[in-house]
């Protein structure tokens, strides 16, 4: 039998695939979820992502937030190699030594008193809305009356399952797959008044995202979490705290509501929380652990030994290199250099987040996409989301360097941009700025 050729469907696992082979191969093999830009990555090293051909791009997206401590880490490779010669996956029929030790760490770090393990985020996220639901039917045993309802923010994103999509903003994540989990009403984004309008005891639970990823690093006010945390109390209701995204140190804090001087009832954590590895956790406190009795609900691979041993050792490592300092300092210098580059081009319409969560605002979706492309053949990998705004997730170990290089590069582009603007014929011959 000869040997399978590059461009074969099924290619054998000595082939090398090259980007364009890769591509095709992939066009007949996977489903068309992505629509993924031409490189081709075959290892990373640090902040660095390096192409098939041995290009290193300065990487300020860190895989949506997940490689936190960068790339081929030794904390990480050390725990993945030790435990894997012990123990890779267990049924969750019985114990092992990693759950334990990791919901300690985490229930500590977060105030909350139990967790629970899923794969990934939206599982975190579905958890938790099975979660409150349970504690609603719980209450109303008890003789208070609490509905099924759940309230969350306009330009939210809670993840791709039936649950979590139904809580999730955009029409595009939704109607595909009408009809989705009923029960879902939304708030405008941080609006008090339309929260108070709003609330009531029909609802068992409030899911936000103290910061808003894919909405576009969008922080609430101080104002509107308070108030949300004041209007669960008076029914009962639990308050969700999605930090997927923000959470595990991204924002200079353990948690983003930590900011706040707010305590939830329920947090869900996932991306860098096993450093590359699927892991998601539901934590919550005792009250609301109460509703959840064995059977109602499960999982086949979340907190694996495996995830659980790496788990631990991203800790460990946030603790010790004291990242979360780290954090704050380099995320504050990366604020303060985008500031200044919205004094200097017009065409930046707002600078938010915190810590290394960072994003530009600029005035047209083809500006940010054209910068996007730009910075990339610069070999500076970022991330544009809700079309206008480019979000920065860098690794927690990035430095002033790297931060240095990525603003020189913006604000090249954003000059070429401007210059090729105002050399833009308009209608009857004349230039912008004429």
């Amino acid at each position: 039998m000869s040997n399978a050729t590059a461009t074969s469907p099924h290619p054998t696992k000595k082939t090398t695939m090259k980007l364009d082979e890769t591509k095709a191969a992939e066009g007949k093999l996977l489903l068309g979820t992505y629509d993924r830009y031409p490189l081709l990555f075959e290892r990373g090293e640090g902040v660095h992502l390096i192409d098939e051909n041995g290009v290193r791009y300065l990487d300020l997206l860190s895989g949506i937030g997940v490689n936190a401590l960068g790339y081929a880490h030794p904390a990480i490779e050390r725990a993945i190699a030790e435990q894997s010669r012990k123990l890779i996956h267990l049924s969750n029929l019985y114990y092992h030594e990693g759950q334990a030790a990791l919901a300690l760490r985490l229930t500590e770090a977060t105030g909350m008193d139990r967790a629970f393990f899923a794969n990934s985020g939206t599982e975190a996220n579905e958890a938790a809305l099975k979660l409150a639901r349970a504690w609603a039917k719980l209450k109303r045993e008890r003789g208070t009356p609490l509905g099924t309802k759940f309230l969350a923010l306009e330009n939210s994103f809670h993840g791709r399952t039936m649950g979590s999509v139904a809580a999730t903003w955009k029409d595009k994540y939704r109607e595909p797959f009408d009809p989705v989990m009923p029960g879902v009403e939304f708030v405008r984004f941080d609006d008090v008044d339309d929260l108070k309008a709003k609330f009531s005891s029909e609802f068992c639970a409030i899911l936000l995202e103290p910061i808003q990823g894919e909405g576009g690093i969008r922080p609430l006010s101080r104002e509107f979490l308070h108030a949300a945390r004041d209007h669960t109390r008076s029914t009962g209701a639990l308050l969700i705290a999605d930090e997927i995204q923000s959470g595990m140190g991204r924002t200079g804090k353990f948690c983003s509501y930590q900011h706040y001087g707010i305590v939830p009832d329920v947090v869900t954590l996932a991306k860098p929380l096993a450093g590359g590895i699927p892991l998601g956790a539901l934590l919550c406190t005792e009250d609301a652990a109460q509703a959840i009795h064995a059977g109602m609900h499960g999982t086949t691979f979340g907190g694996g030994p495996l995830a659980c041993a790496v788990a631990l050792a991203v800790l460990d490592t946030i603790e010790r290199d004291h990242l979360m300092d780290h954090v704050t300092a380099t995320g504050t210098y990366f604020r303060e250099q985008l500031d200044q580059l919205a004094k200097r081009h017009s065409a930046v319409t707002d600078v938010r987040g915190l810590g290394l969560m960072l994003a530009v605002e600029l005035d047209s979706a083809e500006l940010a996409k054209t910068v996007l492309g730009e910075m990339m053949q610069r070999r500076i990998l970022i991330n544009r989301t809700s079309e206008t705004v480019l979000r920065f997730l860098p690794p927690y170990i990035v430095e002033k360097e790297h931060i240095d290089q990525a603003l020189a590069a913006l604000d090249e582009i954003l000059t070429e941009q401007l210059a090729h603007a105002a050399a833009t014929p308009l209608p009857g011959g004349k230039k912008i700025g004429n």
